[in-house]
């Protein structure tokens, strides 16, 4: 993003600070608070694009930030509070900024994911369960591995708060494009 305006930052930036704060102690973002991200993003886009152009940005950028965490969902990877706090994301920050914000998290969250299989001594365990997934996304008609949930839930590496890696991930973007 080139440049963030004033409005905009600071929003996403409690927006996520509290939703990774929620998703550490409870392991879930909650609906009220993206419900309140994506209330907030309308006059937010509107101060800031006008009022079509504004609603434009908000709408696609909530398109655009449900759309790069869904095939996780879809896989059972992430929760549905992670897409949907990507999506009020993309409500302020505009398709363009939800990609940049969702790629990054991306790479923080592998590194994150790495930093706990070494901290449990779990890499193998957590190497496999990537290499069965990657199999059974890459076989057609064998949704069957994927449904049972053996990839995501059999695991022996369990969960980490995927918020976290939202937040570090927005805040990376958000302070490189000052």
């Amino acid at each position: 993003m080139n440049g963030v305006p004033f409005p905009v930052g600071p929003c996403v930036m409690t927006l996520v600070l509290v939703g990774a704060l929620w998703d550490m102690q409870t392991r879930r973002i909650p609906n009220w608070l993206v419900a309140t991200g994506l209330i907030v993003a309308i006059p937010v886009q509107w101060f800031t694009h006008g009022g079509v152009d504004g609603m434009t940005m908000w709408l696609g950028g909530l398109l655009a930030g449900g759309a790069i965490f869904l095939p996780g969902y879809a896989m059972r990877l992430l929760g549905a509070g992670d897409v949907k706090l990507m999506a009020a994301i993309g409500a302020f920050c505009g398709a363009y900024g939800a990609l940049e914000i969702g790629l990054a998290t991306c790479v923080i969250g592998g590194i994150g994911s790495l930093a706990i299989w070494l901290r449990r001594r779990q890499m193998r365990a957590g190497l496999s369960g990537v290499a069965a997934l990657v199999i059974s996304c890459a076989t057609p008609g064998n949704g069957a591995l994927r449904r049972s949930g053996s990839v995501a839930e059999g695991s022996a590496t369990g969960t980490m708060p995927y918020g976290v890696a939202i937040a570090i991930g927005s805040a990376c973007v958000l302070f490189a494009s000052v």
